[in-house]
């Protein structure tokens, strides 16, 4: 069994899906046969994370295989989100294990999706593994302040991992919708150098740009907040 965040860390989340996933979270832990457990719903997250990659890496042969990597984003949302409401209402926490496993497992799931994202040549390989690296950062600073300040953040902009899983699935149906959006390109130039750019790689370097600046933004936010908590002597 696990539980989410340490055991002394405060759990801030303020997204914009937080109070109606709350409760559809309790709901279905109330209805789980005795035999599941957190681990069984973290394997469960794990396989999602394999199915949306699937998905993205076969959209190349047809587009419509992008709604096997939505499902796969459902079933991600219900086995990752779901695993240590489980463990509080049955009150089976296990912080310090559940803490390193959820962690480790969310890394290789991210994996796996952006993997699978930048296979798909909907957009740019780097561009997705560098998505991929700052989301990484954010990830890595939820856990540091999660050790130093005690504060578990799992929003950033009002956004959480749920609202991101939403905006994926959005982003797979246009994709299934409007298939000219993945085949129209524009060339920009860089230093001299010609770059060839489709929409959908625009559309990444947006969120990667808004990525960085939640980045930025939140670590200055840290420093001065640690400022105060260690000052100079």
């Amino acid at each position: 069994m696990k539980e989410k965040s340490s055991e002394t860390s405060v759990r801030i989340q303020t997204s914009i899906l937080n109070g109606v996933e709350k409760k559809a979270l309790t709901f279905l832990a109330d209805r789980q046969p005795r035999w599941m457990t957190s681990n069984i719903l973290t394997g469960i997250g794990t396989f999602g994370a394999i199915v949306i990659s699937l998905g993205y890496i076969l959209s190349q042969i047809n587009i419509n295989y992008l709604w096997l990597s939505s499902l796969g984003f459902v079933i991600n949302w219900y086995g990752d989100s779901l695993d240590g409401t489980l463990a509080r209402v049955r009150n089976k926490q296990r912080p310090i294990f559940g803490y390193y496993i959820d962690h480790t497992v969310d890394i290789i799931n991210e994996l796996l999706i952006f993997l699978g994202l930048g296979l798909s040549g909907l957009i740019c390989f780097d561009l997705s593994l560098f998505i991929l690296i700052v989301y990484m950062m954010l990830t890595l600073n939820v856990s540091i302040n999660a050790h130093l300040k005690k504060e578990f953040k799992l929003t950033y902009a009002k956004l959480g991992p749920t609202e991101f899983r939403v905006l994926a699935i959005i982003f797979n149906t246009v994709c299934i919708y409007c298939p000219a959006l993945s085949d129209s390109v524009m060339e920009i130039s860089v230093f001299g150098k010609d770059i060839v750019l489709g929409l959908l790689d625009i559309a990444g370097v947006f969120v990667l740009l808004v990525l960085i600046i939640m980045y930025i933004v939140t670590v200055l936010n840290d420093i001065k907040d640690y400022d105060k908590i260690d000052p100079m002597k």
